[in-house]
């Protein structure tokens, strides 16, 4: 049933805010950790560069944040646990596994941050896609999973593999999410009058999944 669209409210966007700058911060973690297995001093630089962009971009949302009324801590206390969670269960093994994670994991969640920013006002739209991560990540990463298939096609079916748990362990927390804290859906509802654009949502960001999965022979 569809109502009349209107604006996300302060607190939604709050929320939401509230959810991106706890992920910026945990990126920041395990960017910096992940850049330790790095087989060079130059990838581990390059890894480390996007570990403090991400800190960055935490500083970024928590200003906004204040700026809206909120208080960090508190708006991003209930997405602890889902975020924490998914980490903690995705934790690479080693460098391509991180790679992958870079690639697929942080992807997803800005396909999805993207779909929300366009429902939101010009000032926080424009924050949120300003703070995803940008393409030179992925080219990177990209370059580095395709060099090692090259040399190697058998760790094609692992990192496949690997691709797929960090997917399936993002939906979970996705579900969870949705189900605990209903600040999305509120969002997509305000900005759209229908709440049946959460399932279209789902399936544009599946599809560009399966895309990014095909760009690096990992979808099979």
């Amino acid at each position: 049933m569809s109502t009349h669209a209107s604006a996300p409210s302060r607190e939604s966007v709050t929320a939401l805010l509230g959810m991106l700058a706890y992920g910026e911060l945990v990126a920041f973690d395990r960017i910096a950790a992940d850049a330790r297995l790095a087989p060079d001093l130059q990838r581990r630089a390059t890894l480390s560069a996007m570990a403090a962009a991400e800190i960055n971009n935490f500083h970024r949302l928590v200003s906004r944040i204040t700026e809206l009324g909120g208080d960090p801590d508190a708006v991003m206390e209930p997405f602890v646990a889902a975020i924490d969670t998914f980490h903690d269960s995705t934790k690479p093994r080693d460098w391509l596994e991180s790679l992958v994670k870079v690639y697929v994991g942080d992807a997803i969640a800005d396909d999805f941050f993207r779909e929300i920013a366009a429902l939101l006002e010009p000032a926080d739209r424009d924050l949120v896609l300003e703070v995803l991560h940008n393409d030179a990540n992925a080219e990177f990463a990209v370059a580095e999973i395709n060099a090692a298939i090259a040399a190697d096609r058998t760790i094609t079916g692992r990192l496949a593999l690997w691709a797929r748990r960090l997917v399936g362990e993002a939906l979970s927390q996705a579900q969870r999410v949705a189900a605990e804290h209903d600040a999305i859906t509120t969002i997509v509802l305000e900005g759209t009058g229908d709440l049946t654009k959460v399932g279209e949502l789902i399936k544009r960001i599946m599809q560009a999944h399966s895309e990014r999965m095909t760009a690096v022979g990992l979808n099979n």
